[in-house]
């Protein structure tokens, strides 16, 4: 259940098998859908509108090959900081958003404050990026570590 737009929203197994079929590809055709997940169009399209408006399913979007683009580096970004007050946070925080590059941005517990995923061209792009992200905020450690191979990459949760 989620409650997301002040509605509650239950998922049942016909909603989870719809959520899977959407994950694997999401421009089927309602169906398509209906057909794999074993129910009819009206209900099916009902229940992605349903699960839409609770923010359940986000806007559909395209999954592009970053090598196909020439971004053939993949770097993972550990930052440690010094800096916890909210005027530095929320500079940090607007500089990564800024950033094409950074795919991803996590804030963990632990020794590591933030993990970045970055991906670039090459390593000379990634200074270029390094060298604006210190130039924006102050950093106490920076240590990057280039993916060698991408050896699994999911974008679908397990529903």
């Amino acid at each position: 259940m989620t409650e997301e737009s002040g509605k509650a929203v239950r998922i049942d197994a016909l909603d989870r098998k719809i959520l899977r079929v959407l994950q694997r590809d999401s421009g089927l055709s309602l169906d398509a859908i209906a057909a794999e997940v074993g129910s009819s169009k009206t209900p099916v399209w009902n229940r992605i509108r349903k699960m839409r408006g609770a923010s359940v399913i986000g806007p559909p979007t395209v999954i592009v090959d970053p090598v196909a683009m020439g971004l053939e580096a993949c770097f993972f970004v550990l930052i440690r900081t010094s800096e916890h007050e909210a005027e530095w946070q929320r500079k940090f925080l607007q500089t990564l958003k800024d950033r094409p590059e950074v795919q991803e941005a996590h804030r963990l517990a632990g020794e590591i404050d933030y993990i970045l995923k970055v991906r670039v061209a090459n390593a000379r792009a990634y200074d270029d990026f390094y060298q604006a992200m210190i130039a924006e905020v102050r950093v106490f450690n920076v240590t990057a570590l280039l993916s060698m191979e991408e050896i699994k990459a999911e974008t679908a949760i397990p529903v």
